[in-house]
């Protein structure tokens, strides 16, 4: 694993914006490099430490699944070489592993997500009402239940240190033009399927998860950012699932659950994490990429 990075200084190029996780530089007109830190954010706020690691963890995998699911939709990546936009040598070995080159697309302003089980907020607010996103399901399901089928439940997205806010269908449609709201819903859930039936190969479950899309100068609408990692999705062990609680998780989720155990109230500044909670979540990244692509 290439060394613990949480922010690039990359001088040979304009940086363009830092994000969550993700640092963003202007190449030319039609191209951005990408490059992944160890930042982790969790309850839309990031965390003072970075996971050693994760960053090329993400990348990795995030490529994987692009390859993966070209068949079904455009993606964001090109094939330049990293050599050919960092000349500097100690520049390209600081984000080596976790840079990508990538398309300069108009990203859409929807998160879409899609669940395949019930939990998180989706399981709290069945509890009370017996819906997920305002959709209704079936009486007595419990909490990590399969669902009868994958649900597209949109969000927007929020800026660092806002919460992103679940949204109708209708309102996805108000902000795309409902052609394009059909159009992300259909993509989103036929990736989903796809993937998940996949990763069950694997030994995982794919609980949810969510993509970004953006459109290129003809309006092709394309996958991108990251695709099906432990940070835009919940991966369980399929050996130990069992509906009725919250499975142990391969993502970010048990960062979270130390983050409630604390009582922190989920406003910046975010608490320092124990050295243990770090090394256990990069520990839970790897062997999720080992598990979904072989690889380390």
């Amino acid at each position: 694993m290439p060394e613990t990075l949480f922010q690039s200084d990359l001088k040979s190029l304009r940086l363009r914006n830092r994000g969550k996780v993700r640092d963003i530089y202007d190449v030319d007109d039609r191209h951005l490099l990408i490059v992944t830190t160890d930042r982790l954010s969790a309850f839309d706020v990031v965390l003072p430490d970075p996971v050693p690691g994760k960053g090329a963890v993400l990348t990795a995998m995030s490529n994987f699944w692009f390859a993966r699911t070209r068949g079904i939709i455009p993606n964001q990546l090109t094939d330049t070489p990293l050599e050919q936009i960092l000349r500097d040598p100690a520049e390209r070995k600081q984000v080596e592993g976790r840079a990508t080159l990538v398309k300069k697309l108009k990203a859409l302003p929807v998160e879409a997500v899609v669940r395949g089980y019930l939990v998180g907020s989706g399981w709290k607010e069945y509890k009370s009402s017996g819906t997920v996103c305002g959709i209704r399901l079936p009486a007595g399901l419990k909490e990590a239940d399969r669902l009868p089928e994958p649900i597209f439940t949109p969000s927007t997205k929020a800026d660092i240190g806002q919460h992103d806010e679940n949204i109708s269908f209708d309102r996805a449609a108000e902000l795309l033009g409902k052609d394009m709201a059909e159009k992300v819903k259909n993509a989103s859930l036929t990736i989903y399927k796809e993937c998940a039936a996949y990763a069950l190969t694997r030994g995982i479950i794919i609980a949810d998860t969510k993509f970004e899309f953006g459109l290129d100068e003809k309006g092709t609408l394309t996958l991108i950012d990251e695709v099906l990692t432990p940070d835009s999705s919940r991966f369980w062990p399929a050996d130990s699932y069992k509906p009725g609680a919250n499975p142990p998780s391969y993502d970010k989720q048990y960062v979270r659950d130390y983050l409630e155990s604390i009582g922190w109230n989920k406003q910046p500044p975010a608490p320092k994490l124990p050295a243990e909670v770090l090394a256990k979540t990069a520990e839970k990244y790897r062997e999720a990429l080992t598990r979904l692509t072989g690889n380390m």
